[in-house]
């Protein structure tokens, strides 16, 4: 019995120091991520033509997303040119790298496209995903309803055959 007392208190002091530096490394690893966020968001002038207007479009397509909610086939279209967005993101960093000076007072675009991923890629994504979450919906709802008819169908054949 001492034995099995002595080896729970070496797996709790194991499990503790475990927990201690797993809470560690999160909160050491959280706050370097939110340094380069606050240093992201400040080097970049928001007021700029560009960035306006990309922001403008996302609101605008959200605001569309959200009105079109119950039109399945018109979200499916949005939905595949919101990943066909995604999907060009590299081509286009390309494309606005080169020619930044026609539209920018700085070139935000570099090579390796973090800065498209978050102000064009992201805002895509995330209204893909909430595409995909509306469709899950409508599916589910269709499915409750197409299961209640089928129900009804049945009663209705069993009244007609005991009568």
């Amino acid at each position: 019995m001492e034995e099995l007392r002595s080896a729970m208190d070496e797996h709790m002091e194991l499990m503790t120091d475990l927990v201690q530096k797993l809470s560690s490394e999160l909160r050491s690893g959280i706050r370097p991520a939110f340094d380069n966020f606050i240093g992201f968001f400040h080097a970049i002038d928001w007021k700029e033509p560009l960035l306006a207007s990309l922001l403008t479009f996302h609101v605008v397509l959200l605001i569309v997303t959200i009105f079109s909610r119950k039109n399945t086939n018109f979200q499916m279209c949005l939905f595949l040119l919101t990943l066909l967005g995604v999907y060009f993101a590299e081509s286009l960093n390309k494309f606005l790298g080169d020619n930044w000076k026609k539209f920018a007072t700085q070139n935000y675009f570099d090579p390796s496209g973090v800065f498209l991923s978050v102000v064009w890629s992201g805002p895509l994504l995330t209204i893909a995903i909430i595409i995909l979450i509306n469709t899950l919906f409508c599916m589910c709802y269709l499915i409750v309803r197409w299961k209640k008819a089928e129900i009804r169908h049945r009663a209705r054949l069993s009244r007609n055959k005991q009568h």
